[in-house]
Parts: structure tokens; sequence; C-alpha cells
């Protein structure tokens, strides 16, 4: 089970998105100036570190390739227990983010993750990586 979806609405923004900027990735911003929002750059805009792990992809129909979705390593200790969908509302999104001229805003909605969702894997780590990968010492961690 992925980690991370997408709403409807929120594909069809980014379809239109990505016809004006090229490929796309979110950055879940981890509060301060943005407050905790998706943030949508150019794909590779937003330069990721081994400080951040990537969440998974979002295939989104129409889409040529899909949308990486990452996360400060940190911020990810806060959500690792939790399923994340990003949707959109009217609003105005941060300044940095890609959607914010179109009088829309991306925002994360979340649950739990089942005791069987957690067993089934974590998220992909570090730039480029693509498969499922246990952290050593994370808590609760196998």
């Amino acid at each position: 089970m992925p980690r991370v979806a997408v709403t409807e609405a929120a594909a069809e923004l980014l379809r239109e998105l990505a016809a004006e900027h090229g490929p796309l990735m979110f950055h879940q911003s981890g509060g301060c100036c943005d407050g905790s929002a998706p943030m949508c750059y150019p794909a590779g805009e937003f330069r990721t570190s081994a400080s951040d792990v990537r969440l998974g992809e979002l295939a989104v129909e129409g889409l040529a390739e899909p949308v990486a979705v990452w996360m400060a390593r940190d911020q990810f200790a806060y959500w690792s227990h939790t399923h994340l969908t990003i949707d959109v509302v009217p609003g105005r999104g941060s300044g940095f983010s890609l959607e914010s001229p179109t009088g829309q805003r991306f925002l994360t909605r979340s649950r739990l993750l089942t005791d069987a969702e957690v067993a089934e894997g974590e998220p992909d780590e570090g730039p480029g990586k693509r498969g499922p990968s246990r952290r050593p010492g994370r808590p609760g961690a196998p």
C-alpha cells in the first residue's frame, strides 16, 4: 500500500501545472512560514538530501512521469504512522508552491496507518532511491 495518494481534484490541478511547468514534485513543508503544507515544485527544483525521506510517488493519469513526494526526515519521525492524501481547496497557497497564483492551495489530509499497512514496509529513502527499505534504530522497527 502506498503511503501517499492524491485526490482527483488535486490530480486535475497537477495536470494543469505539469502542462505549464513540466514534471513535478512535492515536499511536505514542516511548518514555520508556510505552515504544514505540501509544496509543489518543478521536479528537481527543490534539492533533496540525506535529511529527506521519499514517501513515494503519485501516479497521476495524464502525466508522463510520477510525482515524487518528499518530507524532511525529522518531520517524518512525527508522521511515520500516517497515510497522507494530497488534496486541493480554494485559497492562496504559499508563494513558493506552483499552485499559488491559481486561487487554490494543496493540503495534506492524514489518517493513521493500520497495523497491516505498517507491516507492509517503509517509505523510499534518499535521493533517487526507489525500493522500500528499513531504517535500523527507528523506534518500533523490526
